[in-house]
């Protein structure tokens, strides 16, 4: 309960038919088991406490007395538990019976919230036995308090459960054929604020439904951008005529975090970030809240966890090598279909690109390649041109020459050191300062270069920059930052990488031999004169490992994280890879080149947005130019 962070739980008990003191000993156990683990938040089967088989003998007393006495044993017996916990069990209000989840946490029953939709076909008959619980929402004025337990209770299907001390937990309940309708009451907790959505189930398994309730559950999460916590009746049901699997699910936003094995009793955990989707809310201004819903505070403890919530290095990357190949193909497919979108508006009779043999003006003329190749237009239309300096090596200027020979593309060799050494001469820079003047007016003049030869040409020069460089202003203003549409402008550095490779991979010959260098080249401008002839100006030693920074940059501008929580998640993430000190070293070099160098942004050329994060003025990023990074940086 700490950034966010929250572990929930959904539990599955081994019941026994209208045992209520034996489901009662299940119920405690498993949430002492959970709560001992972390759990925040502990949910049950809808009717648990008696069974959901019990059939007519709902309507006995006996069995109902029996429930509400084990509902107070629950009560006292986790009162010492630091979780909120959820029971279902039938209650009797007035002259109708009401299939309830009642929300439970240190002692007190928070209240009860009523089942809404009652089945009644195929093998289902609830309204032989229960009343639905719509006439308690709270724009009626039904008397809602009753007694329980010796406990005043308020009865209402509209409730938001809110933590004091974590106000992003906050809780809202609906249970099992709620949420299969066409208007599942979820909607209406979600706008009123609840970020997690508790579903008390009893669904029996037949052929086929275990994947459409899976799929149920992740879309409704990815709907009301919350977390859904299933939890499914199981072993000890009755089997008379239908079998229960305990098929329990938590999902976050459209992704399972964790489900459990079908045909079994046991508990499955998560580690929800609350925080996360309470920024995805305030993003999507389409998501208009409500506060016209009953709110029930509670409070726990704060407490940091040691999270079991896996965190990927390389947030815009697939994990699954699957997925991956398939989200590579798409990418370059957006990068290619903007780019010849271009084209053909402009009638550009050329494209122009400085291919250096590194990886991003690699990545560039590989979309150039399947932009021409969508038009149907030859590839000699894609004039490549290596321009090497004092900095180039003959491993990357080779590499150039390969590229466009496998690919068929026009190719010039221009040598820019005479012109940059009179421009050196024109200025008065001295050719031995090797300051930021004597590389910036190599990238300048390569720029300069680009442009006349497009003009010259009747095209227009392809941007070859990242968002990694453009996030950390990693480029020679008016130089390599400009062109007539940059290709790479929302792709980051990491993906970069993945994207070369998934071409390698569909290359052969001499162009795969030359992808595999490329991406086995160490990332560099080659501003500096080599040593040996090897590279000597090595970008990552310099800036940083872009792993890190594009670790960095999602959580920020993507998610609108704290710089603190940034690095928790960081730390969990490279464990092994990078110590506190190199991740809090180079997070804060990520902040303050992020916030120094936004003017660069400010005035980018044209570029194709490919993901959810891009640094465009014209697409999802605008920020003054002198914003302080005061508020955003690390605490001490």
């Amino acid at each position: 309960m700490k950034d966010g962070f929250l572990r929930v739980a959904s539990a599955t008990p081994q019941i026994k038919v209208a045992d209520c003191e034996r489901n009662a000993d299940a119920v405690i156990a498993m949430a002492k088991e959970a709560a001992g683990k972390g759990a925040s938040l502990v949910v049950f089967p809808e009717l648990c406490i008696t069974g959901y088989t019990c059939h007519d003998l709902f309507l006995q007393k006996s069995l109902l007395t029996a429930a509400e006495k084990a509902l107070g044993r629950i009560a006292d017996e986790t009162s010492q538990l630091d979780a909120v916990i959820l029971a279902g069990l039938p209650v009797r209000v007035g002259s109708a019976l009401y299939n309830c989840a009642a929300v439970l946490c240190r002692g007190r029953i928070l209240g009860l919230v009523p089942k809404q939709y009652i089945p009644n076909y195929s093998e289902f008959y609830e309204v032989r036995h229960f009343t639905s619980g719509r006439c308690f929402c709270s724009s009626r004025d039904t008397d809602k308090e009753l007694t329980l337990c010796g406990q005043t209770v308020t009865i209402d299907t509209e409730t938001v459960f809110s933590c004091i001390s974590m106000p992003e937990f906050r809780l809202g309940i609906e249970l099992c054929e709620d949420l299969w309708t066409p208007e599942p009451p979820s909607g209406k907790l979600a706008l009123g604020g609840a970020v997690i959505i508790a579903n008390l189930s009893a669904s029996d398994e037949v052929i086929g439904k275990a994947e459409y309730r899976r799929m149920l559950v992740k879309s409704t999460s990815a709907r009301l951008i919350s977390t859904y916590v299933y939890s499914s009746a199981g072993a000890g049901e009755s089997t008379q005529d239908l079998v229960f699997s305990g098929h329990d699910l938590i999902c976050e936003n459209g992704a399972v975090l964790a489900q459990s094995e079908r045909f079994r009793t046991g508990i499955v955990y998560a580690d929800t970030d609350l925080q996360k989707l309470e920024n995805e809310r305030v993003r999507a201004n389409t998501y208009e809240g409500t506060n016209d819903l009953r709110t029930v505070s509670f409070d726990l403890p704060v407490r940091e966890l040691e999270l079991q919530r896996r965190i990927s290095r390389t947030p815009f990357v697939p994990s699954d090598k699957a997925n991956l190949a398939q989200r590579c193909e798409e990418i370059l497919t957006i990068q290619a279909t903007g780019l010849a979108s271009r084209i053909a508006h402009t009638n550009a009779k050329s494209v122009v690109i400085g291919l250096s043999g590194g990886l991003d003006s690699t990545l560039a003329l590989i979309v150039a390649v399947h932009a021409m190749d969508m038009l149907g237009r030859d590839r000699k239309d894609i004039l490549a041109v290596t321009m090497p300096c004092f900095g180039t090596t003959k491993r990357t200027k080779s590499n150039a020459e390969v590229l466009a020979e496998s690919y068929g593309v026009s190719f010039k060799d221009i040598n820019i050191s005479k012109a940059v050494m009179q421009h050196f001469e024109d200025i008065g820079q001295d050719p031995q300062c090797l300051d930021v003047t004597y590389e910036n007016c190599q990238a300048r003049e390569r720029t300069q270069v680009l442009m006349d030869i497009a003009n010259k040409t009747g095209g227009f020069v392809i941007g070859t920059g990242d968002l990694s460089e453009l996030a950390l202003g990693w480029a020679t203003y008016n130089g390599d930052h400009m062109s007539m549409y940059a290709v790479n402008s929302s792709i980051p550095k990491t993906l970069v990488r993945h994207l070369t490779a998934f071409e390698a991979e569909n290359s052969e010959g001499k162009l795969k031999e030359a992808l595999l260098d490329i991406l086995d080249t160490p990332v560099s401008p080659e501003l500096l004169p080599p040593k040996d002839g090897e590279i000597s100006q090595k970008t990552e030693d310099l800036v940083g490992p872009y792993e890190l920074h594009d670790f960095f940059l999602y959580y920020m501008v993507r998610l609108g994280f704290s710089a603190d929580k940034i690095f928790r998640m960081a730390k969990y993430a490279f464990e092994g890879a990078y110590d506190d000190e190199t991740i809090r070293k180079w997070l804060s070099t990520f902040i303050r080149r992020f916030f120094s160098q936004q003017f660069k942004r400010s005035c980018l050329p044209d570029g194709p947005k490919v993901g959810t994060v891009t640094l465009s003025p014209r697409g999802d990023w605008r920020m003054p130019s002198d914003a302080s990074s005061a508020m955003f940086t690390l605490s001490e």
